[in-house]
């Protein structure tokens, strides 16, 4: 299904949503922490999703667990490395992975700027170790209103240089884009890109808020423009990009019916849509099973899926040299083979 003599990405994959339950049950034992489980094959039943939730917050509860056992630095750097890691063993050329510095911290009650540095520390050590190249976006959990995520911002701009974007992830329903347009306006002048959850648990108007007063130039899951034919028009127009996770939206019931994702129709619009994991430890996944579910459950084609790896790298918040880089490398090791 994946086309390997093209770049493969994953834009939209949360680093704090992927902490494998080797690691939680290794850190919980190493750090006295009591979990609601006796053996390993237990913390798998209590952090994975083997069909579906109620709906994206209980989907949320499951991410709970893996920060529960962020006890210290140490814990919160080998889950950054950890990540890496599962991104060398997925094949992915370049990964994008956000995190959220007050949901990590809050368990232990760690201080977010430390924090942060021992995210980049593993992030950058395992770019070194597995040969892939990664960029961090920060998250602003909406869930804990705007003070906190004023909080977490600032502490984020510390490593401005580190960070390519901003993303706002969580409770879509119950903390719009209105309460978040300064903190937006402080990231835009920092010169990072935009990323914003949308149309996952809202409808479109939530997409359109997005885009006008946060200045999203992606969208995470976009699940509900599909019902807004003027703001598909908008997108392909603007080139604002859908990152599209369809077992997540499945597993969230986002979606009730997984045949019934709209990435097909994204495609059929011309939608610059791309396709990630979101929270592949929780889901219990890769890249692989999103383009083998893209293309046996959802019916998209081979040769579309070359152009949904495309529109990855059109669509990631690197430069034009560092694209086009990734692009003639893999084509000078597809000439070797």
């Amino acid at each position: 299904m994946i086309d390997y003599t093209l770049p493969l990405v994953d834009l939209h994959r949360h680093l704090d949503g992927n902490i494998q339950p080797h690691v939680i049950w290794e850190l919980a034992q190493k750090h006295h922490i009591a979990l609601p489980a006796k053996s390993l094959q237990d913390v798998e039943q209590l952090t994975q999703i083997h069909d579906k939730t109620s709906d994206l917050l209980a989907f949320l509860t499951k991410l709970d667990v893996g920060v529960s056992v962020l006890a210290d630095y140490d814990a919160c750097y080998k889950v950054a490395y950890e990540n890496m890691r599962d991104a060398k063993n997925s094949r992915l050329d370049y990964v994008e992975l956000r995190f959220s510095p007050y949901y990590m911290a809050q368990s232990h009650d760690l201080n977010m700027t430390d924090l942060i540095a021992a995210v980049i520390d593993g992030v950058r050590a395992g770019e070194k170790d597995f040969k892939v190249k990664a960029n961090l976006i920060g998250i602003l959990s909406r869930t804990f209103g705007a003070d906190v995520c004023m909080q977490e911002l600032n502490a984020l701009l510390n490593y401005q240089d580190e960070i390519v974007g901003l993303d706002l992830a969580g409770d879509e329903l119950g903390y719009p884009a209105e309460l978040f347009t300064d903190h937006f306006v402080k990231a835009r002048d920092a010169d990072w890109h935009i990323t914003v959850h949308a149309g996952e648990a809202d409808g479109p108007q939530s997409i359109w808020n997005a885009i006008y007063k946060l200045g999203a130039s992606r969208i995470g899951h976009g699940v509900t423009a599909v019902q807004d034919e003027k703001l598909l028009a908008y997108m392909v127009d603007n080139k604002i990009a859908i990152e599209s996770c369809p077992t997540s939206n499945y597993q969230t019931a986002t979606v009730k019916n997984l045949k019934k994702h709209p990435l097909a129709t994204f495609l059929q619009h011309q939608v610059l849509v791309t396709l990630n994991t979101d929270d592949p430890a929780v889901s219990n996944i890769d890249i692989a099973h999103e383009y083998k579910v893209a293309n046996e459950v959802l019916g998209i084609s081979e040769q579309q899926l070359k152009t949904i790896q495309l529109n990855g790298v059109k669509a990631a918040f690197l430069s034009a040299d560092d694209k086009k880089a990734l692009i003639d490398s893999k084509a000078q090791l597809a000439q070797t083979l």
